[in-house]
């Protein structure tokens, strides 16, 4: 997605002009619009023209439209996004408060106003429009002297950092000049991964090399996190997969990506992280039952108490039409940021997504335990039987 204007004023009301570049940000603009904004964009209207023979003809005209957003509805096949609404704006060919359906289409840009941006649209967009935020794969590729740092996201490889250092070859008597050149190399591209991987967002790091190139940089790196307790890198050990390219150009990535093993590890990462946050719901559920809550009553009960450790929430509840129920939810989301907590927004078009869909999409893990909350469950289900 790319941001053309973005005119947003401290009240929260403004506009933005975006302009999708991908089938993904057909989603992200399905999140993005509600019933009650505004949406201008080209449109092509057929127009019938009568003569002063009475006689009439109808041709097509490509107009621009803005219209008030009355029924959104979004093809996951196709991720085609049709907005039916009224006109709210004066147009040669189409009267004020007529009915006409615009279709969103890639690489043709729309103007979204809404009444109110809320901090849950405006980190959509962001999301949307960096890249760096939808990058779940990360890739080094390396040989001696040369290494290209890239991320991977579903549609594009971008290369953020290209790494080159001169090692001296391995002769008698500049064995020691050879091994300086390597750790420098070394050094050099574990700086560049520290810089441009965003751990919090990346799921997945794929290290390519011919021989024993990666294998080699693996133990140094990690050699030299333990040394100055690099906590990044220690954490996040599990993320890194050795896989052999046939050279340190960008190229190679093609064929690394081709691999069935790596095609299968990097599926996983698309939603590893929510369904391990999910599994530790229900564990927390099932052996801690007082630290474990669904249902917006609960869990607003809970944010009250500012004792929500991880709220999960489906980006369903984003888009539903009763616009006060909506700013409850995006209440509820910056209430457990500012306490410290931890935000999980879980899409509805993955797998995880729907059974969080199916704990009425909101749930959250407790700091410390609630019995008090329980017990008016109880209660509830006590007055419901009677």
């Amino acid at each position: 997605m790319k941001l053309l204007s973005r005119n947003v004023d401290k009240g929260g009301s403004g506009a933005v002009v975006l302009m999708p570049e991908e089938p993904e940000d057909m989603w992200h603009a399905y999140n993005l619009i509600s019933e009650g904004d505004n949406v201008k964009c080209t449109t092509i209207r057929k127009v019938q023209n009568e003569t002063a023979t009475g006689s009439s003809s109808s041709n097509r005209v490509r107009t621009t439209l803005t219209i008030t957003v009355e029924n959104i509805d979004f093809d996951t096949q196709a991720c085609v996004l049709r907005l039916k609404g009224r006109n709210v704006e004066e147009n040669p060919y189409v009267k004020m408060g007529a009915y006409h359906t615009l279709d969103l289409a890639l690489n043709r840009k729309f103007t979204l106003e809404k009444p109110e941006w809320d901090t849950i649209s405006l980190e959509r967009i962001d999301m949307a429009c960096d890249v760096t935020q939808s990058a779940d794969v990360a890739a080094v590729i390396m040989q001696e002297g040369l290494a290209h740092v890239c991320l991977i996201t579903s549609s594009m490889t971008l290369v953020r950092s290209k790494i080159e250092v001169a090692i001296p070859r391995k002769r008698k008597g500049y064995v020691q000049q050879h091994e300086k050149g390597l750790t420098k190399f070394y050094d050099a591209v574990m700086q560049g991964i520290q810089r441009h991987v965003n751990f919090d967002v990346v799921k997945c790091v794929l290290l390519a090399s011919p021989g024993f190139v990666k294998d080699q940089f693996y133990d140094y790196m990690f050699q030299q996190a333990v040394n100055v307790d690099n906590k990044t890198l220690l954490d996040n050990k599990s993320k890194f997969v050795l896989v052999h390219s046939s050279s340190g150009f960008k190229h190679s990535l093609k064929e690394v990506l081709q691999d069935p093993a790596v095609a299968a590890k990097m599926s996983d990462t698309k939603a590893a992280g929510e369904v391990k946050v999910l599994e530790q719901f229900y564990t927390t559920l099932q052996c801690e039952s007082s630290k474990a809550f669904y249902g917006k009553k609960h869990v607003t009960a809970a944010v009250e108490a500012q004792c929500v450790q991880i709220l999960l929430i489906s980006d369903n509840l984003f888009r539903c039409q009763d616009f006060n129920q909506r700013k409850e939810y995006v209440r509820l989301v910056d209430a457990v940021r500012e306490s410290g907590g931890e935000v999980k927004i879980f899409s509805s078009m993955h797998v995880s997504g729907e059974q969080l869909a199916q704990l009425t999409g909101i749930a959250a893990i407790l700091r410390f335990a609630m019995p008090e909350l329980e017990d008016d469950s109880d209660e509830e289900d006590k007055s419901d039987s009677d």
